[in-house]
């Protein structure tokens, strides 16, 4: 028996903000989506070599920001050319925590959720 991850899922309010926002810093890209009555899920994935995807959760009714408690959970991700991916970071202002003793920083997305930069040959 062998488990494997597909998907991350995160609530999201503005869906099309999420969704330039995923594009934009992290080259996410829609893998398919399923509407159904007062929701829509979004699956995005990378252009690596990973299955894993991230699935965005819009609900129709939903107008107030997720309350993330004390947002101590994030999503990690390695990048080939970490540099460059800093700057992009840095000139998109998302950048909200930064280790460099580790080598790595935290970007924050529209909802507030919090995504760990790694070098890929640090992971």
């Amino acid at each position: 028996m062998e488990f494997q991850f597909d998907h991350n899922n995160l609530n999201v309010l503005d869906l099309a903000r999420s969704l330039k926002f995923y594009a934009d810093a992290l080259d996410l890209k829609v893998d398919h989506t399923l509407d159904g009555e007062g929701f829509k899920l979004v699956y995005l994935k990378s252009g690596g070599s990973t299955p894993h995807l991230l699935e965005l959760t819009w609900l129709e009714d939903r107008k107030e920001p997720y309350n993330l408690g004390d947002n101590e959970f994030h999503l990690a991700l390695v990048v080939d050319d970490f540099d460059a991916a800093h700057e992009r970071h840095k000139k998109m202002g998302c950048i909200c925590y930064e280790n460099p003793a580790m080598g790595i920083y935290f970007i924050h997305d529209p909802d507030g959720y919090w995504i760990e930069i790694l070098p890929k040959d640090r992971a």
